[in-house]
């Protein structure tokens, strides 16, 4: 198995912490590729990262934690920096579909290269939230053309079904995007192939700038808990052990 599909060590205990990086800054690769993943809230983003990053599925992790997560990887030959942005969730925050982002997603918006849209289709109102938080993105960079992905989560559970498939193809050909529904739990193949598109098309995009200077105001990047942090965490999790996992 390649080595940026082996599983954190701390990930034993079913507790999700930032993924290693590559140890030393000289053997970093040159192209960079930065992901930022967007959805409401229990949607299973972080569940989707970690599923598309080790093949494993975590039913049992801290939420909301807004962790970075750098692997590196081969596309097309090349050898590939990706750094995934983890994300608090976005909620909306009145009947007109206006929605309420906090700081730390704004500073990942202005980021990342391409986003990835999630929505869970056991929660119309995750399905909701999209179109908004397009809008918002649009904003933020209203001349860029943005790679985006639009994933529908927990296609598993059909019958607790709220979204349709129909609404996913609709929404993701009005923001002009590939749209796939996977499980998480289930669907490793379709998830990582999913991600594996978009992270193609912006190596090409990337590529194709020739040196010039990408978009967005490219701030330094969030850094990963310290090991005091995982040691934390990681006593916390063991501490946690009989609590009943959290269901994606």
């Amino acid at each position: 198995m390649p080595d940026w599909m082996t599983m954190s060590q701390y990930s034993m205990n079913f507790l999700l912490v930032p993924i290693p990086e590559y140890p030393l800054p000289e053997c970093a690769p040159t192209k960079v590729i930065k992901l930022v993943v967007l959805g409401g809230s229990g949607v299973g983003k972080t569940a989707l990262v970690v599923r598309f990053l080790t093949k494993r599925f975590i039913g049992d992790y801290e939420a909301n934690t807004g962790a970075l997560y750098s692997r590196k990887f081969t596309i097309d030959g090349e050898q590939i920096s990706l750094q995934v942005q983890d994300t608090p969730f976005v909620s909306l925050e009145d009947e007109n579909d206006t929605i309420c982002c906090q700081e730390q997603i704004n500073r990942s918006i202005y980021w990342a290269d391409g986003f990835v849209f999630v929505y869970s289709i056991t929660d119309y109102e995750s399905y909701r939230v999209i179109r908004p938080l397009h809008q918002h993105i649009r904003k933020i960079h209203p001349n860029a053309n943005i790679p985006l992905l639009l994933m529908a989560n927990k296609g598993d559970l059909l019958r607790a079904r709220q979204v349709s498939t129909k609404e996913g193809h609709q929404l993701a050909n009005e923001l002009g995007c590939p749209y796939s529904e996977v499980s998480a739990r289930e669907n490793c193949e379709g998830v990582h192939g999913a991600f594996q598109q978009l992270c193609q098309e912006l190596s090409r995009i990337i590529g194709n700038c020739n040196g010039e200077k990408r978009r967005g105001l490219h701030l330094i990047r969030p850094k990963s808990p310290n090991m005091q942090e995982l040691k934390r965490r990681l006593k916390q999790a063991l501490s946690s052990k009989g609590k009943t996992a959290t269901m994606l």
